[in-house]
């Protein structure tokens, strides 16, 4: 309806008649409310002119122009909404002049000078609003006068104390009924098809017809028309709008997840819901204890499933397990994922999403995909989107243009700015190593610590330490074991990376592990660069078949060591690592990582690496013990 253009008495009428047909079969009606059931009008008797103007003398105001219209069919309404059951007319109306002495506490806190201009807006509302409610739920319906739009509407406002937040705002009185009938409609009686036959009128049939068409378009790729018509929907409460709609909002990235309470009669209620709730429990900080649908007293069905999602998720080793050939590609998109190749992760699933099915009425995309940790940071917000665009169960319509791969060709992005942390502009220290004829999950044979060591499960980055040494206490300075994220770096290579060491680059104690990576026949390439300790280093060493082959360290512009034949597509002066300022050795060490790339074609998966998962390891220390006469720190901690 637009607001602009009510047509009241056809706006009322429809009101009263679906009001009072929601009650028929009602028993406990007050004397009016028979009364208004009887004679299906939930309002009054038109006020006359002479009454309005009667009323605008005594207030000392003209009354805003779609008040003066309603009153003009209805003086006066019952049941405004679920929480007003009787609304002011002509003689009822009066200014609140702060009655009930809420004034004083509101405006300190609505005047604050940190506050947004339409909070501090309400200063004063207590003491100038012009009350409309007579009865209801300990909720106030206000007009205020210094609130007037360009159309001379003034604006509503409505709190409630059980509410605890500000009044809600509506632009106009005409706003404010339309937004009272779509309350009544989702609290009206028989809307569940329970005390009574069914809530069914030409309001809910509209709506119904409208999420219906919502769907179609939203499984052929029209999200944004199936999110204006299932919004409105939703404002009337009807079965699947909210459903729908959340599923299209948690894939914009405009609502969180977890939003609506699962419950298990929803077939996606342990595959999809339940998985997203944990998610977003997880990530809201709040206690385990909220996790009530592990409790086999409230759900005695899916309560072990439950505890085991929940476990799983918090554990990072959940699995979304969608059916048929959608779920094949979704176990195909894993198996890339854990490895860092996100992008073909991404073009895997691409493939699939026209053959994705729903699992019911309520469900138009595989948004399950947000609880699973591997896939979850594959799936960035341009492809969400795509996926959003792509029509599926069977739908058609035009494909959307691809979203582009997130993982950048070549190394050099290492040093770029804000590489490894997008959300910053400053170059990160790193240290790596890529590793020929290896599989990722055969580093740690070449490279543990110690015997058996095996690859964690895949972590964020900042839970790979807590991970390997939950609790440490003592850190040496000599002992410089790397915890490494590995992956596939290109085809035939490995990479196994460690952002941020925790020790600097001493080149008199460096041991490189290119000969250790290396031994079992292939090519082995280490790459340290360092930037945050004052003077940049950049080093690299490589070895074929466990056997060093050459090695250069360049510290602050200088050739601090050198060994082997060192290809003449790195030597030093030819890169401009001779450069007298810190930018210049940046372009050296980024052209320096380039060539590395095109010499071996190699590269790691920045996407991964800053906001995926990946499997880790804690490595052999990259630093010799000290020698005769040589010193070292421990610390301890507690």
């Amino acid at each position: 309806m637009e607001i602009k253009h009510v047509d009241w008495r056809n706006f009322l009428a429809r009101w009263s008649e679906e009001w009072a047909d929601a009650h028929e079969h009602v028993e406990d009606l007050s004397a009016e409310d028979a009364a208004a059931r009887r004679g299906r009008w939930l309002g009054a008797d038109p006020a006359a002119e002479a009454d309005i103007v009667a009323m605008e003398e005594r207030l000392g105001r003209a009354m805003p122009p779609s008040y003066r219209e309603f009153l003009r069919v209805s003086d006066g309404w019952r049941h405004a909404g679920a929480f007003v059951w009787q609304m002011a007319g002509t003689r009822e109306a009066h200014w609140h002049d702060d009655a009930m002495g809420l004034g004083e506490d509101f405006d300190e806190f609505w005047g604050e000078e940190d506050n947004p201009e339409e909070v501090r807006a309400q200063v004063g509302l207590w003491s100038r609003a012009l009350q409309l409610d007579v009865e209801s739920d300990i909720t106030f319906v206000l007009l205020d006068p210094e609130d007037v739009g360009p159309d001379g509407e003034w604006a509503v406002r409505v709190w409630a104390s059980w509410r605890a937040a500000d009044p809600e705002r509506y632009p106009s009185f005409a706003a404010f009924m339309i937004a009272m009938h779509q309350e009544f409609h989702v609290h009206a009686p028989g809307r569940n098809g329970e005390d009574g036959p069914a809530f069914v009128n030409g309001t809910t049939r509209a709506q119904d017809a409208a999420v219906a068409r919502a769907r179609t378009a939203a499984l052929r790729g029209r999200h944004e028309e199936a999110a204006t018509l299932l919004a409105e929907a939703q404002k009337y409460g009807r079965p699947y709008a909210h459903e729908l709609l959340e599923q299209i909002e948690q894939l914009e990235g405009s609502r969180g997840r977890g939003v609506q309470p699962p419950h298990p009669d929803n077939p996606r209620f342990l595959s999809e819901q339940l998985p997203l709730t944990a998610a977003d429990l997880l990530t809201s900080g709040r206690p385990a204890e909220d996790w009530h649908y592990s409790d086999p007293k409230i759900f005695p069905d899916t309560a072990r499933t439950a505890a085991d999602i929940l476990r799983a998720v918090r554990e990072g080793t959940y699995r979304y397990r969608p059916g048929g050939a959608f779920g094949a590609a979704v176990h195909e998109a894993r198996e890339q994922a854990r490895w860092g190749d996100t992008d073909a992760a991404w073009q895997v699933l691409r493939a699939a999403i026209p053959s994705w099915e729903p699992l019911g009425p309520g469900h138009i995309a595989p948004v399950g995909l947000l609880a699973d940790p591997l896939l979850a940071p594959v799936l960035t917000a341009e492809r969400r989107l795509e996926l959003l665009r792509t029509p599926r169960a069977g739908e058609s319509g035009p494909a959307p243009a691809p979203a582009g791969d997130r993982n950048p060709d070549g190394l050099s992005w290492l040093v770029q700015p804000g590489g490894l942390r997008p959300w910053q502009t400053s170059v990160s220290d790193y240290r790596m190593i890529l590793v020929e004829g290896v599989a990722p999950d055969e580093l740690p044979a070449l490279l543990g610590s110690s015997p058996g060591t095996v690859l964690s499960p895949p972590l964020r980055q900042w839970d790979v330490t807590r991970h390997h040494r939950p609790g440490q206490r003592v850190f040496s300075s000599y002992d410089d074991k790397a915890l490494l994220s590995v992956g596939q770096a290109g085809p035939g290579w490995s990479f196994a990376f460690e952002q941020d060491p925790s020790a600097g680059f001493d080149t008199a104690r460096f041991v490189s592990p290119a000969p250790d990576a290396s031994a079992g026949g292939g090519r082995a390439i280490v790459i340290w660069h360092e930037w945050s300790r004052g003077t940049p280093v950049f080093h690299v060493s490589a070895a074929e078949g466990g056997t060093p082959t050459y090695a250069f360290t360049m510290r602050g512009g200088a050739l601090e060591a050198t060994a082997g034949a060192v290809p003449a597509e790195l030597a030093p002066p030819t890169l401009g690592f001779d450069a007298p300022d810190a930018d210049g050795q940046a372009a050296a060490a980024a052209r320096a990582l380039d060539a590395i790339a095109r010499l071996h074609g190699v590269t790691v998966p920045r996407l991964a690496l800053t906001e995926g998962r990946l499997h880790t390891f804690e490595s052999l220390s990259w630093s010799r013990p000290p020698g005769p006469g040589e010193t070292y720190t421990t610390i301890s901690i507690g």
